[in-house]
């Protein structure tokens, strides 16, 4: 591994010397996300591929560390053998989805509604800065907070800030039982549903609600012991969804590989999980409510955007066809723009990493 570091140190350096861009790359399951690529010809492509394998595991103390290249299945595979999971459950998008490419671009799944964000479980972080030098960020223990807030600022930096080498995570238990309950309702009963749900201490780890052959299905998966879910079963009511499905089901969301999903333009709405229905067309609705996407043929930008902003949200172009003429991203306000520039010229004063992946202009 010393070598492939070594030369992709070389490669920063030879980049910056010549004040080419620098574009970063593992898997390649990510290229639809956010901003197009611009022209690689312009620069050069900075493959971060070869530099994986895990570097230190320990059960005991939840935590796991592993290269940038590293590839998600084999890293679930190793905690699962302890009955260990990444409890964010990072969408994969295909078999070579990396644990560096997960955590630039910040995305969590179904259960991220009862464990928390990808951001909430990075502990450290080493990054390889514009001038060759590399930034051990952060910890590799829960109780090593140093530098821990600028470690999650690398969660959905896109690569704007520089390759991102080590990741240190959080890692949580797999639950003791699971079972997914199927109900059906409408997307106004569903959302009155999620807002009683969400005053009762139930075992919910991931909902998903979307009209299916003209009728409205919600589906709830419960984990934790045995009588938790009983008693959750009792209260929710539905029909218990087949173990091997009901896998299927949440695989399909996780990553993407729904039907519903299939549509383009690919709307993400992150909104208060108490808006009511938004009228804008086809949704599958996660997170009690709190992420709504939204695929249904050609939509206004600006209609969209002002119709999520109107609720306290905002809205991200997710997927496309053609190279949007509208900003990927939801725009910042002007102070948080602000500090998002004086970061990039921090990290990247010479702005070579992935220019306009995140931001146009930066």
């Amino acid at each position: 591994m010393e070598f492939v570091l070594s030369e992709m140190i070389d490669q920063v350096m030879t980049a910056r010397a010549s004040q080419k861009a620098l574009y970063i790359q593992g898997g390649g399951t990510k290229r639809f996300y956010g901003e197009p690529m611009q022209d690689i010809g312009a620069g050069s492509l900075l493959d971060v591929s070869a530099y994986r394998g895990v570097i230190n595991y320990q059960p005991s103390e939840l935590v796991i560390s592993a290269r940038a290249g590293t590839p998600l299945s084999e890293i679930e595979s190793l905690l699962a053998e302890h009955r260990q999971m990444l409890a964010f459950e990072p969408p994969r998008f295909g078999p070579s989805s990396t644990l560096g490419g997960c955590v630039a671009a910040g995305l969590s799944g179904p259960r991220r509604m009862m464990a928390g964000s990808l951001r909430d479980f990075v502990l450290g972080a080493t990054l390889l800065d514009a001038s060759g030098t590399l930034l051990r960020i952060g910890g590799e223990v829960m109780k090593n907070v140093a530098g821990y807030d600028v470690a999650r600022l690398l969660t959905g930096s896109m690569g704007i800030f520089g390759p991102i080498l080590e990741v240190s995570l959080k890692v949580a238990p797999c639950p003791l039982a699971e079972l997914t309950l199927e109900l059906e309702l409408d997307e106004a009963a569903a959302l009155d549903r999620f807002k009683d749900w969400r005053s009762k201490p139930l075992p919910i780890s991931a909902t998903a609600w979307l009209e299916q052959e003209e009728r409205g299905r919600l589906r709830v998966r419960l984990s934790g012991s045995d009588p938790a879910l009983a008693s959750a079963r009792r209260f929710i009511g539905g029909e218990v969804l087949e173990p091997d499905a009901a896998a299927q089901f949440w695989d399909s969301v996780r990553d993407q590989t729904h039907p519903f999903f299939r549509a383009l333009p690919l709307w993400r709405l992150s909104v208060p999980p108490s808006s009511p229905p938004l009228g804008l067309g086809s949704v599958l609705i996660e997170w009690n409510g709190g992420q709504r996407w939204l695929a249904d043929g050609p939509i206004e930008p600006d209609f969209v955007r002002k119709a999520a902003a109107r609720h306290g949200g905002h809205a991200t172009l997710f997927r496309y066809a053609e190279p949007p003429v509208v900003p990927v991203l939801h725009p910042l306000p002007a102070g948080v723009r602000a500090i998002s520039e004086r970061l990039k010229h921090e990290f990247d004063p010479t702005g070579m990493f992935n220019p306009g992946r995140l931001f146009r202009e930066f």
